[in-house]
């Protein structure tokens, strides 16, 4: 249980019933693994955390950003929620170190897959509101996700933006893929964002849509940069 105090002491909650926070690190592959009873992975409590992610982000919202219409509020919850901010949210707090994975899943990357990152931070929310009620859960949001707002929807909407940006300046954007590495089921992509000939961001990822999301907002914070956030992103 040394990992589990650990982790606890990190997130700053302490479950009364431990056994919540040990299901909400276990991954289907591990349960399958280790012949586990039927339904001891996560997959149920996250399908609770989303829920209850949903209603707390929702609500953030609403009271936060009081003049922005219904469309513009769920694009942002959007953002907030989607898998890429989910994964890097449980990155920050190194939730991949205390995962229950198949030796397979291990060994393939699965303490850094997205997937699997953002499925068991939404169950541990679920496993947070279980045990200590809607208002331990709502802390845990607040702290680890509905923070640095701004950064995170730059970087959900990073390609629309960066197209809208570079056609403002009449340039013409593209996205190349520069290389192409692992196998077949666990391959990574590494693409470059090119305004003309010049490179002006890189990103990789497990898929090319993630690789170029990650190399248009990396472009975006050169050209906020260079050009000046008022000026490039006032509407945004």
């Amino acid at each position: 249980m040394a990992d589990y105090i650990e982790l606890q002491e990190k997130i700053g909650y302490h479950f009364n019933n431990r056994q919540l926070l040990r299901q909400a690190l276990t991954h289907s592959s591990y349960a399958n693994e280790k012949h586990m009873r039927k339904l001891s992975d996560n997959e149920r409590l996250e399908f609770l955390g989303d829920a209850v992610l949903e209603i707390i982000s929702s609500d953030f919202l609403y009271r936060n950003y009081t003049e922005l219409p219904e469309g513009e509020l769920t694009k942002l919850r959007a953002s907030l929620v989607c898998e890429p901010t989910l994964a890097t949210c449980a990155k920050e707090i190194g939730l991949g170190k205390y995962l229950h994975l198949s030796h397979g899943e291990d060994q393939t990357g699965g303490r850094n897959r997205k997937s699997i990152l953002s499925d068991a931070l939404e169950a541990v929310i679920g496993a947070i509101y279980l045990d200590g009620g809607f208002t331990n859960a709502k802390e845990f949001v607040q702290k680890y996700i509905l923070t640095d707002i701004e950064h995170k929807q730059l970087f959900y909407d990073s390609k629309t933006i960066l197209q809208e940006v570079v056609q403002g300046q009449h340039e013409h954007l593209t996205y190349v893929l520069v290389e192409e590495t692992g196998p077949d089921h666990d391959k990574s992509f590494t693409v470059e964002a090119r305004v003309g000939e010049r490179v002006i961001g890189a990103g990789s990822g497990h898929t090319k849509k993630a690789a170029e999301q990650e190399a248009a907002y990396q472009a975006l914070l050169v050209i906020r940069e260079e050009k000046g956030a008022d000026n490039v992103f006032k509407k945004y």
